[in-house]
């Protein structure tokens, strides 16, 4: 490690135990992590003793899938599932990378992002609760506003909020877990408070995901802050790691500049 992700791994160490964190996050679809960040992010997290949540980049998406299962994640989310048949085959993908006792130590679960998906709402949340075949919901606060008309800014308009509390409940009925992420912030703290009263068992920043436990806790702001200087460590060495590899052939680029010209003008 260097010195950013040793500080990276002592502020998770922190929020783990003062803040309610339980996992850090990784996205192959919005984010496209890739690969060498992803090994980056498992080192450090684990480091800290917290798992790994990965959103694949969709439901069929057999690859990431294989990836997650190498590197061993807790959580993995599916998203953009706006249908039963989606669902469906997000469960068959996941049966098919996963044995069943090797699902045991893994909680499978889909992103409701869009109205379009609300409308199936019912259905989706039949088969995802079928036979145990998924753990939860994630509901994406930001995709569904604007899948609304309301872009990022309607994230905290009543709309967007009774949908929430809506298939909140549904999941309090199924058994499901229910995730909630979007733009969390301390100013977004009195709408989740409203959905955890139905049912919440985590909510996620970027990077970082928290218990509905943290809720609770007179430290919550101090908590996000924590995460918002994890996010941005993570990127700032995210962009020293690829600086250094955009400038390490940088030397011999001149060089063969240098002897390219010499030749060329040589033969012409």
């Amino acid at each position: 490690m260097n010195s950013t992700e040793r500080l990276m791994r002592d502020i998770l160490r922190r929020g783990r135990d003062d803040f309610g964190v339980v996992s850090v996050k990784a996205e192959f679809e919005a984010e496209g992590t890739r690969m060498d960040e992803l090994l980056r992010l498992v080192d450090i997290a684990r480091s800290a003793d917290l798992p790994l949540t990965v959103k694949i980049g969709g439901c069929e998406a057999v690859r990431d899938l294989l990836e997650a299962k190498q590197i061993g994640v807790k959580y993995i989310v599916a998203p953009m599932v706006e249908s039963a048949y989606a669902l469906s085959k997000y469960i068959a993908a996941k049966n098919l990378v996963f044995e069943k006792d090797e699902q045991e130590d893994t909680e499978f679960l889909f992103n409701v992002e869009t109205i379009q998906a609300f409308s199936n709402i019912s259905d989706l949340v039949q088969v995802a609760s079928s036979n145990h075949e998924l753990s939860g919901i994630v509901f994406g606060r930001v995709d569904f506003s604007g899948s609304l008309g309301l872009g990022r800014d309607g994230i905290g308009d009543e709309r967007v909020t009774e949908h929430i509390t809506d298939v909140a409940r549904l999941c309090d009925l199924s058994g499901l877990d229910f995730v909630l992420g979007g733009a969390i912030s301390i100013d977004s703290m009195p709408i989740i408070k409203r959905v955890a009263a139905i049912k919440l068992n985590r909510f996620e920043t970027r990077k970082v995901v928290f218990t509905a436990e943290a809720l609770k806790s007179s430290d919550l702001e101090r908590g996000l802050l924590n995460a918002v200087h994890f996010e941005l460590l993570w990127l700032t060495n995210k962009r020293a790691y690829y600086g250094r590899i955009s400038s390490e052939d940088q030397k011999r680029i001149e060089m063969l500049e240098s002897r390219w010209k010499l030749l060329n003008t040589q033969i012409l």
